[in-house]
């Protein structure tokens, strides 16, 4: 339990992947690997036609980065590791030739609203507000900034990165594109997605395929990009100001 874990499951064509972690469902460097290896599993499996991915309890999302582990990073190689978790996940849900939807139970930080962007249809409940509270721990939403302005542009990307100490509650997600849709309660969120998920299973596997390729056009660089992203954070959360501010924040509150 305390290291987290990663469940799959395919039942009539809906194969649902779940993580959990009881840090808020944040994501250390070995949950990352096994949230990226499962949704390429499900991605393969000729039994899924669509992949839901979600995360378990009813509080956050996901808090993005484990920082017990982003403090024990002691040079740029383990900390360019680390940060390509976050780049497998989100290029292993772009690349799957399925529709993934994500639902979105609570608040998402960071790594979690780069989970929520790359996903291709985000449902989620009204508790579900957003921050990017990277650079306020002198980093940088680097790694997840692509797929996150690809979904809501540049200029709403660019508000949640400068302003890293705020949230934006769920109906400004919706507004700027990341939700597609906000429920009040969380039976009717999973009635959403349940009903989604049903009827992509139905639908044509090849149509489906061909179309997410088209909406994921010109995003086949960022298998290198990504890393590259990762590198820069990689070489930033080894500063002491870094050093300092995450000693902060664990002391008090994300």
């Amino acid at each position: 339990m305390s290291n987290g874990h990663v469940n799959l499951s395919i039942e009539k064509g809906i194969a649902t992947v779940t993580f959990h972690h009881p840090q808020s469902n944040s994501l250390p460097g070995a949950l990352l690997r096994e949230l990226a290896a499962t949704i390429e599993k499900a991605g393969e499996d000729a039994d899924a036609r669509v992949i839901v991915l979600c995360s378990e309890g009813e509080k956050a999302f996901c808090a993005g980065a484990s920082f017990d582990e982003l403090v024990a990073i002691s040079n740029v190689e383990d900390g360019t590791a680390f940060f390509s978790g976050f780049a497998g996940v989100i290029n292993a849900m772009r690349k799957a030739p399925k529709f993934v939807i994500a639902r979105v139970q609570g608040k998402a930080v960071g790594g979690g609203v780069g989970l929520a962007s790359a996903a291709d249809y985000t449902l989620a409940h009204d508790s579900a507000s957003v921050k990017l509270s990277e650079l306020a721990v002198g980093i940088g939403p680097f790694v997840v900034g692509p797929a996150v302005e690809r979904k809501i542009g540049t200029s709403a990307y660019a508000q949640l990165t400068i302003h890293a100490t705020g949230w934006q509650d769920a109906t400004w997600a919706r507004e700027k594109g990341l939700y597609a849709e906000v429920f009040s309660s969380h039976e009717a969120l999973d009635t959403a997605v349940r009903s989604l998920a049903q009827t992509l299973s139905e639908s044509s596997p090849m149509a489906m395929a061909a179309l997410k390729k088209v909406l994921w056009q010109g995003t086949d660089h960022w298998d290198q990009l990504l890393l590259e992203r990762a590198a820069m954070s990689g070489r930033l959360v080894l500063s002491e100001f870094t050093r300092n501010a995450i000693a902060r924040f664990k002391a008090g509150s994300r």
